[in-house]
């Protein structure tokens, strides 16, 4: 591998490659460091230790990798481009006319990529709104002028001119990095808004080394074993994490014999490879979203001690939608790795539709050796998916909710969860298959061969 990795470096052309990614990276990084207007640096401390205990906070501050804490223009990272995309998958089946351009090959996916692009926009306006607003709340509750995170009021309607100027730089922050994404895609090596998340992501692992340093120089005996037992459940993961990404269902396809002319087409065999994980990590993030949301919302309105029937309605769903809200961990959980389950099968679905492959088969003299072309080719693969789905949703549940469980085993809780290990595997995975694509068609050997 070591080898192959060597011999891609000496290409010119994919030195290139290498080169300008790592470069668009060093770019995201100096972003990531560049603080909003009217910023209050005295409470960026308080501000960590408020994401600290808030989940959604914290799978913000994965996407934007690490930038939330410092409030950088890039505080939202690549998130509303991410729901964005979603969104218009989502519309895809429903909206004909999105169809049409799906079918329509490299010139209809750029016009997608275009409405995902001004989607992205108002999007990313409120996210910058409510994701500032929540913040603000949580660590300036009273109002009080001092514990701002800003200098100035966050209020829209008071103080228009300058709140509006940093929800404009955060979106434009977003824009940027969206941007980075697509010369990386152009340009360079990977899939370039993953890779800008890996690189967020990646760049927090010497915290992480410095954090499991200290914890190791306690000399306690019982840190150190949960120190260890950590290490082996996250390496127990991450191959866990390489064998569902890769692991697929190879259905056989034969292809009918065609006479045009003197020439004979088709009458080859090929498959059709069904992914065990075909939806990625989109699931989980749609579950732990979702079920996070409730009890930030009431939050807003709960008061620790406080009498009245509106407090104790915000303070049940305060405490069921939080992991650490009294009795509401359990549910939470259960809630967590329910919705993982459900939402992997529904987004696979939805790929699975807009990939049409009863019908592209049939159009070009296709069939699975068997089973009748058209509706009986359909019924099969999703039978055939439903089946191999099941280990990939219970795998992405059991990633989901992995972080509680590691803790309870442990009785460590470090900054690297399992969203952001399946992020990484799967983003260096999908990077190195894309270096052995290149090395292949200069035939050399690749790095999955060896």
């Amino acid at each position: 591998m070591l080898q192959a990795l060597v011999r891609a470096i000496q290409l010119p052309d994919l030195r290139r490659r290498v080169l300008f990614t790592l470069g668009m990276l060093i770019v995201f990084r100096f972003i990531a460091h560049i603080p909003v207007p009217n910023i209050n640096p005295d409470s960026l401390q308080q501000l960590r230790d408020a994401l600290a205990s808030n989940q959604l906070a914290q799978l913000l501050n994965i996407f934007a990798g690490g930038a939330l804490q410092n409030f950088s223009v890039a505080a939202m990272g690549v998130y509303p481009y991410i729901t964005a995309t979603i969104i218009m998958q989502l519309l895809q089946p429903l909206i004909p006319a999105l169809q049409e351009l799906q079918k329509e090959g490299e010139q209809g996916r750029q016009r997608l990529t275009r409405y995902q692009v001004i989607l992205t926009i108002p999007l990313a306006f409120l996210q910058a709104y409510g994701q500032t607003l929540t913040l603000e709340r949580t660590i300036n509750p009273t109002g009080d002028p001092f514990q701002s995170l800003f200098r100035s009021p966050f209020d829209l309607v008071n103080n228009f001119f300058p709140t509006f100027t940093i929800l404009v730089s955060m979106v434009a922050g977003t824009m940027l990095l969206v941007w980075l994404g697509e010369q990386i895609n152009e340009r360079g090596i990977g899939q370039g808004i993953s890779v800008i998340i890996f690189g967020g992501i990646v760049s927090g692992l010497p915290g992480l080394l410095v954090q499991g340093w200290q914890i190791s120089s306690t000399g306690d005996v019982g840190t150190i074993l949960g120190l260890i037992g950590f290490l082996v459940i996250g390496l127990l993961t991450i191959v866990g994490i390489v064998l569902i990404q890769e692991g697929q269902r190879r259905l056989p396809v034969q292809y009918a014999k065609r006479v045009r002319g003197n020439k004979v087409y088709g009458g080859q065999s090929s498959h059709i490879p069904l992914k065990v994980n075909m939806a990625g990590m989109i699931p989980l993030i749609f579950a732990q979203s979702i079920i996070i949301f409730p009890g930030i919302v009431a939050s807003w309105f709960y008061r620790e001690g406080e009498p009245g029937i509106g407090n104790a309605i915000a303070g049940f769903f305060y405490n069921t939608f939080n992991p650490t809200g009294v009795g509401g961990g359990f549910v939470y959980i259960s809630l967590l790795f329910l919705l993982t389950v459900g939402f992997t099968y529904f987004y696979t679905m939805v790929l699975f539709q807009q990939q049409d492959i009863p019908d592209n088969l049939q159009r070009n003299g296709g069939f699975i050796p068997g089973i009748r072309p058209g509706k009986n080719t359909e019924i099969y693969l999703k039978r055939v998916l439903n089946r191999i789905t099941l280990a990939g949703a219970l795998f992405l549940g059991l990633i989901a909710v992995l972080p509680f469980i590691t803790q309870s085993v442990t009785g460590l809780q470090l900054g690297l969860g399992s969203t952001a290990l399946l992020i990484v595997v799967g983003v260096a995975v999908d990077t190195m298959r894309q270096l052995e694509s290149q090395l292949i068609m200069r035939d050399y050997e690749g790095f999955l061969s060896r």
